[in-house]
């Protein structure tokens, strides 16, 4: 059956971005041949490498006269269109005649075009994945045109966004749609329990890193030696710390019969791929290698091989007096973060001695208090005598030390674990190469963030050793 103007238009528009997108691939594959002959040192190409430049220079070519034809097929189907609207707009004039209009007819009214994926109409997303799918597996028409309609739509209301989504080469992607974020993930909450206490910015616009200055030298001041004598003087100097923006992402296969005949396959798709999305980003601000929490906190060895809970609490103090002693003012030990089989090893520790000093709303005679209500990654699970709030987190690792079997506490200041993310909106997914060996398409969620905890020299710490291995219970 033949589709509206709107949806020849939209399906044109698909192709003509198809067409500058094979003329922009073919530009840097030349461009990078170039690069590495002059990285070599050669002056001249390779027979090979001469044959493929022609090779792409044709095929450049014919990407541009497509690119004119293609853009005189979308001049002639906007001028129908235009002709159409105009059709359309004299047939609603309305002769005016003598008849009394009805009062009501005299009340302004004011609507609003309702969404294309709407959570009244379809709160899983199933609509919207499989609008991704078909368009991709079948060059579906009118999944096209919902998709451009939804993007739109996008650019419309969260246009700063949407300039985000698709300003790095290596990736273009659709946005999800916002209540499908906050459906499957509310507060992105479920599987990155440290990300949600860190210090949260707003991504940069554009660029692959955020840099911000760190003061490596500060100024000085001293008592005056005597009246007119020289006032102590130095001259302030920063470093500039630059972060990389990075990429997390996770993949899901969907077969062809889910596409086809599936009922409620968005409520694994989406939240599998979502949840990825969200372990990958949470896990790389604890274990990234010399960036990650694990690898800039300071150490504070606990060594026992009979651990107690009794043991470990000062070792955690110790770490929040490291914090406090490299931060003063510029921060305080605000979080223990700890994996949850270490919190649940505390909580059964028995102790008949009690802290010297607790802090305001710790019961006496107590070694912290928890938060019955509390569940994984929905806040503090409880609080220690020392008044630092606990964050359970499953991303921390259990295989440190020489048997490969300890775990990590780590003691922060969440105001210095700064990360960088586009809160409002989170994923974009895209529909990769169809994996026809086993009739699948692969979809792929993707977000852009970064961060740092390395601000101030030892500013993190940690409580590692052969006390925090597997815990018995």
């Amino acid at each position: 059956m033949p589709g509206t103007i709107d949806d020849l238009i939209a399906s044109i528009e698909v192709e003509l971005e198809a067409a500058h997108k094979r003329q922009k691939k073919c530009g840097a594959e030349v461009e990078l041949i170039l690069n590495k002959a002059q990285q070599d040192g050669r002056s001249n190409l390779s027979t090979e490498e001469d044959e493929r430049v022609a090779e792409l220079f044709a095929a450049r070519d014919q990407a541009k006269n497509d690119i004119v034809g293609i853009e005189g097929k979308l001049a002639n189907a906007n001028k129908i269109k235009a002709e159409e609207m105009e059709r359309q707009d004299q047939q609603r004039k309305a002769e005016p005649t003598q008849t009394r209009k009805p009062s009501y007819d005299q009340v302004a009214r004011v609507g609003r075009e309702e969404r294309t994926y709407r959570k009244d109409q379809d709160p899983h997303g199933k609509n919207f994945l499989l609008d991704v799918s078909r368009q991709f597996l079948y060059g579906d028409v009118e999944a096209v045109h919902r998709l451009t309609q939804h993007m739109q739509e996008e650019r419309v209301e969260r246009a700063q966004y949407m300039q985000r989504a698709t300003n790095t080469g290596a990736f273009t992607g659709l946005v999800v749609p916002q209540y499908l974020t906050d459906l499957y993930a509310p507060a992105t909450a479920a599987l990155r329990p440290f990300a949600d206490i860190c210090n949260r910015h707003q991504l940069p616009p554009d660029g692959m890193s955020v840099n911000i200055s760190r003061i490596t030298t500060a100024s000085s001041a001293a008592l005056q030696a005597s009246e007119n004598s020289a006032v102590s003087e130095t001259d302030m100097d920063d470093t500039l710390l630059t972060i990389p923006v990075q990429t997390a992402s996770g993949q899901q296969t969907i077969s062809r019969q889910a596409i086809d005949r599936g009922q409620g396959i968005e409520d694994v798709t989406m939240q599998d791929l979502f949840n990825r999305v969200h372990t990958a980003l949470d896990s790389t601000l604890i274990n990234q290698a010399t960036t990650g929490l694990s690898a800039v906190a300071q150490a504070n060895a606990y060594t026992d091989a009979s651990p107690s809970g009794a043991e470990l609490y000062p070792k955690i103090l110790a770490g929040a007096a490291g914090v406090e002693a490299n931060l003063l003012a510029m921060g305080r030990p605000t979080h223990a973060v700890m994996h949850s089989r270490r919190w649940y090893w505390l909580s059964s520790q028995m102790s008949s001695t009690w802290p010297m000093i607790n802090w305001a709303g710790i019961p006496a005679q107590s070694a912290g208090i928890a938060n019955g209500a509390s569940s994984y990654g929905s806040g503090p699970r409880g609080v220690l005598p020392c008044g630092l709030e606990v964050i359970v987190d499953n991303n921390i690792g259990t295989t440190y030390g020489a048997g490969t079997n300890e775990d990590e506490v780590y003691v922060v200041p969440s105001s210095e674990c700064h990360l960088w993310e586009d809160q409002d909106a989170p994923l974009m997914i895209r529909a990769e190469q169809t994996k026809a060996a086993t009739l699948g398409v692969l979809l792929v969620a993707y977000k852009y963030f970064a961060y740092t905890h390395a601000r101030y020299s030892n500013g993190m710490q940690k409580v590692g050793g052969t006390g925090l291995v597997t815990p018995t219970f």
